[in-house]
């Protein structure tokens, strides 16, 4: 089955947060950054149910050489992309997107 991929606001705020944070740290490191979110939401998209369901059905990829994590659920035949968080952010955060998703 093929699946589309939709980035919501959120984790589109995220991802503009974080690239702002590396761009600040050293210049190309936020493009790095997103060059390996992209890595991952490739990855995703071949295989969307090779990562264990986590909280009310989320799951999350792990992103390589940056401590981030892409938190994501199925619907139907879209791969809905809920966030892009630092792996030590506050669960309370991802938990309040859930509900409201």
């Amino acid at each position: 089955m093929k699946y589309k991929i939709l980035i919501r606001a959120e984790a589109e705020d995220d991802l503009r947060e974080a690239f702002l944070w590396y761009e600040d740290k050293r210049f190309g490191l936020g493009y790095d950054f997103l060059l390996q979110i992209e890595v991952g939401l490739k990855f995703i998209e071949r295989n969307p149910k090779v990562h264990q369901v986590e909280y009310k059905g989320t799951r999350e990829h792990f992103v390589k050489r940056f401590p981030y994590k892409i938190i994501y659920f199925l619907e139907n035949n879209k791969i809905v992309i809920l966030a892009v968080i630092h792996s030590k952010r506050n669960p309370l955060l991802l938990q309040k997107r859930i509900k409201n998703r």
